[in-house]
């Protein structure tokens, strides 16, 4: 195996969520490094995965690891840039290609299959090496953060700090939420994310060297090919209308992939119990640091795994050593906050916070045994969009939060801005007992932003003005008369409907809208249900017509307030597209049907079928302001320490 010295002339990191460079980039190396490529670590099976390793050039014979196992190529020029950041600063780092991905041998397959047992051997080679000092961390972001929590219950006594970031499709049954790599919402397909993320990354064909080319040889000429597909791209708002929308991919220059076959295994298959996804019986014992944003697909699955970590940890290293941090912002794009962020076309403010400065810390505390690092660092800490600050708090839900029902009200009808839909906190004492309107599959209400990700930007993520979806007469409409008091909403969300339909199956949906006074109105958090499931997502039970029945709507979480002068809004439909599939209402399989039916649905509001969305109020008093300034001197101060020597 050769050893290069591999150069990183530049990296700029294209933001979804901010128009700047960070304002706390990452801190100047110490050590230069060296590379050493392809090192084919055999996996129990035989199996072969192409792993780098990165040296920082140091007279210290053992060292502490940081790994980064990717389906998107090791070779990545963000990937390249987090490994080399890490070398720098006393760390090897090692980075691999996913079983089937790029240079490493196997099958592909999104999550599952030998892929956690790959992360425990990895570990477990990387530990017995006479450079390695035997304590490994792992890092990374969206499937690299799902694997590390994926990987944790099998507790390699090796791994011991990891910093899972927008990790949210780790979840399976865990806490009832069936969301099974984050396919799932409420038993709706996450349609846009699964055409963009399986037609990008998903694919399974990738070409091979020879078996007479030597390793020697490979490296030599590797570096002139591509030897992933050249795709040229879908356009997912396009794609997204096929029906049945199985074939959605069909008529794309898409190599194989596992759309749609795992979008379409049931809820109650067998399958999923092979996948190691969380279903919440699982024990840990490592410290781990969950990253991640308000305007994530997965932002409640962080802070329930943060919860999930303490509960079962094996010890009280584990229990205490569970940290987080909640950013504004969109999927892995939390390092890049400004002074001035923008969250799709929300301004949020001064976002910046020293991640990367927490990111070295937290290893060099855990790894190290440098107990200065984490000195008076809160448990969690998270940014509060409207008041555009950073808060700390040590449990979640946060000490203090008050739930509170706002019920759904109208006296003439809700239907549109132009309705007299309310958001009150006493139950209705309208004579009017339901709000009602037409949902044709055939023209689905849009998607305007919310926590989606991975569209190439077809179906842009964050916060954008929903004023153009509360014209339409098929979405209900209900507010809050202006506040006479700021109202910050910081916790999970939930909506609480009784429903009916003409249909034998429909999806509800909700949509919380922060209105200001100039009237525009930014999303804050969305949540769908399939009524199918409304008893037990493993048993599906169609509907009756005009039957009453009660669902409970999963709005994930948020950080917002709604300031004074400004109206809590509500707008409660039946689709979401393209982020979710589209309920064709015919009670039959989804991704299978071609046929359409027109259903009449209802939402009940009574004192018998009281409606309500339940908020998570938290009180002014309750609040505990972080000081950024303060923690990013204490991260300076303690870490230039390190200069000199680790």
């Amino acid at each position: 195996m050769r050893s290069v010295l591999f150069i990183i002339i530049g990296f700029i990191f294209v933001s979804q969520s901010t128009h700047a460079n960070p304002v706390y980039p990452p801190f100047e190396p110490i050590y230069e490094v060296r590379e050493e490529r392809r090192h084919l670590l055999k996996m129990s099976d035989g199996t072969r995965l192409s792993t780098d390793l990165y040296f920082p050039i140091t007279d210290q014979k053992k060292l502490p690891i940081i790994l980064m196992r990717t389906p998107y190529n090791k070779l990545s020029a963000h990937t390249i840039r987090d490994a080399r950041i890490f070398a720098a600063q006393g760390y090897i780092v090692a980075t691999q290609d996913k079983r089937g991905k790029f240079e490493s041998e196997g099958y592909f397959e999104v999550i599952g299959g030998e892929d956690i047992q790959d992360g425990y051997t990895t570990i477990d080679w990387l530990s017995k090496q006479e450079w390695s000092n035997g304590k490994i961390g792992t890092y990374g972001c969206s499937y690299l953060g799902e694997i590390q929590i994926l990987q944790a219950p099998l507790k390699h006594p090796a791994l011991q700090a990891m910093i899972p970031q927008a990790a949210g499709s780790a979840f399976g049954k865990a806490y009832g939420r069936y969301r099974f790599m984050s396919a799932f919402n409420g038993g709706a397909v996450e349609l846009a994310a699964g055409l963009g993320w399986l037609y990008s990354a998903g694919n399974k064909l990738y070409l091979r060297p020879p078996a007479h080319l030597s390793d020697t040889d490979y490296l030599k000429h590797i570096d002139k090919f591509d030897i992933a597909p050249k795709l040229k791209g879908i356009d997912v708002q396009t794609q997204a209308w096929t029906l049945p929308w199985k074939d959605a991919l069909e008529n794309t220059d898409a190599p194989p992939t596992d759309f749609p076959e795992k979008l379409m295994i049931p809820l109650d298959s067998d399958f999923w119990e092979t996948t190691g996804l969380l279903d919440g019986n699982e024990t840990i014992d490592v410290p781990a640091l969950h990253v991640n944003s308000w305007y994530d697909y997965g932002m409640a699955e962080t802070m329930l795994t943060f919860n999930l970590f303490r509960e079962n940890a094996l010890s009280e290293k584990s229990r205490n050593g569970q940290y987080a941090i909640i950013a504004p912002g969109t999927h892995c794009q939390e390092e890049e906050a400004t002074e001035n962020t923008i969250v799709g076309k929300m301004p949020v403010g001064a976002a910046r916070y020293p991640f990367w400065q927490y990111y070295l810390a937290w290893f060099d505390y855990w790894l190290k045994d440098k107990q200065d690092r984490l000195k008076d660092i809160p448990k969690i800490q998270y940014y509060i969009i409207g008041r555009n600050q950073w808060f700390e708090a040590e449990n979640w839900p946060i000490e203090g939060t008050t739930f509170t029902k706002y019920y759904l009200n109208s006296s003439k009808g809700a239907n549109s801005v132009y309705g007299d839909g309310s958001l009150t906190v006493e139950p209705s004492a309208s004579d009017k007992k339901f709000d009602e309107f037409t949902y044709d599959p055939a023209t689905p209400v849009p998607t305007i932003g919310g926590s989606v990700c991975c569209t190439s930007g077809d179906v842009p993520p964050g916060a954008y003005d929903q004023r153009p979806n509360a014209t339409r007469q098929d979405v209900l409409v209900y507010s809050t008369p202006p506040l006479e008091e700021a109202v910050d909403v910081v916790g999970p969300i939930k909506a609480v409907f009784y429903v009916s339909s003409s249909a034998p199956d429909t999806d509800f949906t909700a949509k919380l809208i922060d209105v200001h006074p100039d009237g525009t109105a930014y999303n804050i958090q969305e949540g769908i249900f399939r009524v199918r499931y409304r008893n037990d997502f493993e048993k599906p039970e169609m509907m009756q017509a005009g039957e009453i029945y009660k669902i409970e709507i999963d709005m994930q979480a948020s950080g917002a307030q709604f300031a004074k002068g400004h109206q809590i809004s509500l707008h409660v439909t039946s689709s979401n597209f393209p982020r979710f599939d589209r309920n064709l209402n015919t009670g039959e399989e989804n991704a299978s049907e071609t046929e359409i039916i027109v259903a009449q649905n209802k939402v009940h509001h009574s004192a018998e079928h009281p409606s309500h969305v339940l908020l998570p109020i938290l009180p002014a008093d309750k609040l505990k302001p972080v000081n950024v300034e303060k923690i990013k001197h204490h991260f300076t101060k303690v870490l230039t320490a390190k200069k000199g020597g680790s």
